[in-house]
């Protein structure tokens, strides 16, 4: 997972494999969910998800999605001991991939939240909109990462 100058050393030069390896897992996955969807910023918020992630494994996982530039991070304003978690332009560009993700499993599994499956089906250009939005306030600028 190191960078090197050329980028990340990936094991082929496939598009989808480079997804994958970004994002291959469950947790980035509802990481990220929870930052669009419940704005989500903190670790211990991070760990106290629907899922409950071990610590050690949410951890690892947010090094990665920073080591991989689709999230940063910046020190609390109210505790500089404690890190704030944001989504970058490149994270928030997964907005799209994750409702068509939700989408697809509520066309083919039952799911608790089918209110959300609905409220994305209904309008899904303008349920990407109000993520976009709600998450723009947080949005790491350049000077930030």
């Amino acid at each position: 997972m190191p960078k090197s100058k050329a980028g990340p050393k990936r094991r082929s030069g496939c598009p989808l494999n480079a997804s994958i390896e970004m994002l291959g897992d469950r947790w980035s996955l509802l990481i990220i969910r929870d930052m669009m969807l419940l704005g989500s910023r903190t670790f211990k918020e991070f760990l106290n998800s629907y899922e409950h992630p071990a610590t050690n494994i949410l951890a690892d996982r947010l090094r990665r999605l920073e080591c991989y530039g689709i999230i940063t991070t910046r020190p609390d304003p109210t505790d500089g001991r404690k890190l704030i978690y944001l989504l970058t332009p490149k994270g928030l560009d997964l907005a799209p991939v994750l409702t068509e993700m939700v989408l697809w499993a509520g066309s083919h599994e039952r799911t608790e939240n089918q209110a959300l499956v609905a409220e994305m089906r209904k309008d899904k250009n303008g349920f990407i909109a109000k993520i976009r939005a709600r998450c723009a306030p947080h949005i790491a600028t350049p000077a930030e990462r």
